[in-house]
């Protein structure tokens, strides 16, 4: 499989919308809507942050499983 299509639509997607999820969690710290001194709103970044990192990362697994099977499938 080429870069392009397997490779490049993952990484502009955790990529971009890493930096826009970051983007969206400094604007909840620094309006103060969010106190990290606080243990609760501490266990939400905490939620948010693993939540996309979990993500990213099964999707990555699924893609590296779609791979391996394709790969299997191709033959001589």
């Amino acid at each position: 499989m080429d870069f392009e299509r397997v490779w490049l639509p993952w990484i502009y997607l955790y990529g971009a919308g890493g930096v826009l999820f970051a983007a969206g969690l400094v604007l909840v710290l620094r309006t103060g809507a969010c106190d990290p001194r606080r243990p609760r709103d501490r266990r939400w970044i905490r939620i948010l942050v693993g939540g996309y990192l979990g993500y990213a990362l099964l999707h990555l697994a699924l893609i590296l499983a779609a791979l391996a099977s394709a790969a299997g499938e191709a033959g001589p």
